[in-house]
């Protein structure tokens, strides 16, 4: 009789009053390892279900896993965290998926593997199987998103069915509890450069009489925020460098004297808008660096080399020297703006001619903070801790 520590797959599957088709599920995973002669165990991961669904797991010959902590996430990591088995194939329990299809994915993770997702779209979707929203719109653009972010070579993101070496997926440190967890699991995998590969797999309709957990708007925003909060570059960097160059390129443009375009003049009220994209670039831009900084020592995001080059060159000493610089410049600026209302006598002077001088010195005035600020920030959030 082979012991737990040779059993070579764990069937995770999540729960929560699946009692209408639980009993399906589990019967079809035991068949499963049964008919292709494979080593392994059964688990059902239950967040407290109150229909009997405890019961109907264990007479079918799965073990059960209670799960205090609600979400879907928090129902999955404490099943893996249990298993048994070296690799773990999770999948719903609502006969969505056919566990039948155990081998393709165990074929994959014996290549060497280390995360293997379902593709329904290169499979199959049966018809009801996935919402017109949830197939045309929500899972191509939240599959497109993880491709550009993260270069995933997944298709189809968020499919519910996925195996995976547990060792593997424990390493990653995976936090999430909600629906969000299966975003977070391809994510941190790319990010700890996991190998990745698809199978093609069939979606079937839910064999469920009752509305699935899942909620269209409120877990899709939940997986579009996850993507957002682990990319620092899209959702800060790149944002704020194109809003800082933007404004600094209508700035130059604008400070020599009035633009006509057509019948349309641009003048200071323009450059007042543009000097403060400039600010609101460099704010951003150090939202970038600061939660890269933050995420690397949080152990959310992995240590980036280039990153860390870039830091052995521009330290606390070169912000605060860039800081004073632009802080040196400011003032000239306005020195010379003052000289100028010293030679008018200190009276009036054109509004269109003095507030191109007086608002980019409040601009280096505001960067020069900035830059001495946000350099003892980084410095603060960089620092070694045991």
């Amino acid at each position: 009789m082979q012991t737990m520590s040779e059993l070579a797959v764990t069937i995770l599957m999540p729960c929560l009053n699946e009692a209408e088709t639980l009993a399906f599920c589990v019967r079809q995973a035991v068949a499963a390892l049964r008919d292709n002669n494979i080593s392994g165990e059964v688990v059902v991961a239950d967040n407290g279900s109150t229909d009997g669904s405890q019961e109907i797991a264990t007479d079918e010959g799965a073990r059960v896993v209670p799960v205090p902590v609600r979400g879907y996430g928090a129902a999955l990591m404490a099943g893996i965290e249990a298993a048994h088995g070296k690799y773990v194939l999770m999948a719903d329990a609502d006969a969505s998926y056919d566990f039948g299809q155990l081998p393709r994915f165990l074929a994959k993770l014996e290549e060497g593997n280390d995360l293997v997702m379902g593709n329904r779209f290169s499979g199959e979707i049966k018809p009801g199987a996935m919402p017109p929203l949830h197939r045309y719109l929500g899972n191509p653009v939240l599959s497109a998103i993880g491709r550009i972010f993260f270069k995933i070579p997944a298709r189809d993101f968020h499919c519910g069915i996925r195996a995976f070496r547990r060792d593997a997926m424990l390493g990653l440190n995976l936090r999430t509890t909600g629906m969000e967890f299966a975003s977070e699991m391809v994510v941190k995998s790319s990010l700890a450069n996991l190998r990745l590969a698809e199978v093609p797999t069939t979606l079937s309709p839910d064999g469920r009489s009752r509305a699935p957990h899942l909620r269209t708007w409120r877990d899709g925003w939940r997986h579009l925020r996850f993507l957002l909060l682990f990319s620092p570059r899209w959702l800060f960097l790149y944002p704020g460098i194109i809003t800082f160059f933007v404004g600094a390129l209508l700035s130059l443009w604008l400070l020599p004297g009035p633009q006509t375009v057509g019948r349309w003049t641009f003048d200071v009220d323009t450059l007042t808008y543009s000097l403060g994209l400039v600010l609101i670039g460099a704010h951003i831009s150090v939202f970038a660096v600061s939660a890269r900084v933050f995420g690397t020592q949080e152990g959310f995001l992995p240590p980036n080399p280039k990153f860390e080059r870039i830091f052995n060159y521009i330290n606390l000493e070169v912000g605060l020297i860039f800081g004073c610089i632009l802080l040196l410049v400011g003032l000239g600026i306005l020195g010379y703006a003052v000289n100028i209302w010293h030679g008018a006598g200190f009276g009036d002077l054109s509004p269109q001619r003095m507030l191109r001088l007086t608002l980019p010195s409040a601009t280096c005035f505001m960067l020069g903070v900035e830059a001495i600020f946000g350099s003892f920030f980084l410095s603060l959030l960089g620092m070694n801790r045991r």
